[in-house]
């Protein structure tokens, strides 16, 4: 199936590891022009030019913190400064740290919150101007937020990300209603648990809280899902491409959970 990607530009936060990364290489196996973002320019680097070697694609690599308010439209200008355009944004940070209610402070709120929803705020803001214009030349543009099968089902011992993700997906499924008509699709992925680095940082503390090992705590947090297994940042990119691709343009403000069956609920 031809996704209709070659030649698209997208900007892929979050990208030189886990889901953003595995994202943005099936974005440029699919033809996309893509841009790579991470905190440290050394590894924003690194995971373009992998990225580029694979694919025999253009890649350029972007560094930056999005939780800063000043990266997300200094990533969007660098972009359009080196690609020319922007048709698909991926909107993509990792998690606040684990941990109970009473065990974080004001400042430790706010982190969270520039972290997991400033960070969709100032990256869709900095592109719609972008997207707008890819739109009325092209018949579309896409946008995803990644979030967290926890807006639908509290992960426990995970306050902050259960509650400002939430927000995030208000976000994005009102900017669906409201810009629909600007020919943009937004979306969220809301993943389960997968076979990432943050994921085996929060089973770390998980396996330290509760004595026992790494190990034992992945087998235990995989028995939710029937089919007995974390998913791969493969298999989430899979749905995440397929979502911000033109194949799917008559699909927008959905908040598609990626989990293996991890999410309990019928809605």
């Amino acid at each position: 199936m031809d996704l209709g990607l070659k030649d698209k530009v997208a900007l892929v936060t979050g990208s030189s590891r886990g889901l953003g990364y595995a994202t943005a290489l099936l974005l440029a196996k699919e033809g996309a022009q893509v841009v790579v973002n991470s905190r440290k320019e050394e590894s924003a680097l690194k995971a373009a030019a992998q990225i580029a070697a694979e694919t025999q694609a253009r890649v350029i690599g972007l560094a930056g913190d999005v939780s800063d308010a000043e990266t997300p439209e200094r990533l969007v200008s660098e972009t359009i400064a080196q690609m020319g355009r922007l048709d698909v944004l991926v909107s993509n940070a990792g998690g606040p740290p684990p941990g109970p209610f009473e065990g974080f402070d004001d400042a430790a709120w706010e982190d969270a919150f520039n972290l997991n929803l400033m960070s969709h705020v100032r990256l869709i803001r900095a592109a719609l101007p972008h997207l707008r214009k890819s739109a009325a030349e092209n018949g579309g543009a896409s946008v995803l937020t990644i979030t967290s099968y926890s807006v639908k089902q509290p992960i426990p011992d995970l306050v902050l990300s259960n509650s400002i993700r939430a927000a995030a997906v208000g976000l994005t499924k009102t900017l669906a209603l409201e810009l629909g008509k600007d020919g943009i699709r937004f979306n969220s992925i809301l993943p389960a648990w997968t076979e990432t680095e943050r994921i085996t940082n929060l089973m770390t503390s998980r396996a330290r809280r509760n004595n026992t090992s790494i190990e034992e705590e992945i087998r235990k947090q995989a028995q939710d899902s029937p089919l007995g297994r974390m998913g791969t940042p493969e298999e989430f990119a899979n749905a995440a491409v397929f979502l911000v691709s033109p194949a799917a343009s008559y699909i927008t403000g959905v908040m598609l959970t990626v989990d293996g069956g991890m999410y309990k609920g019928t809605l």
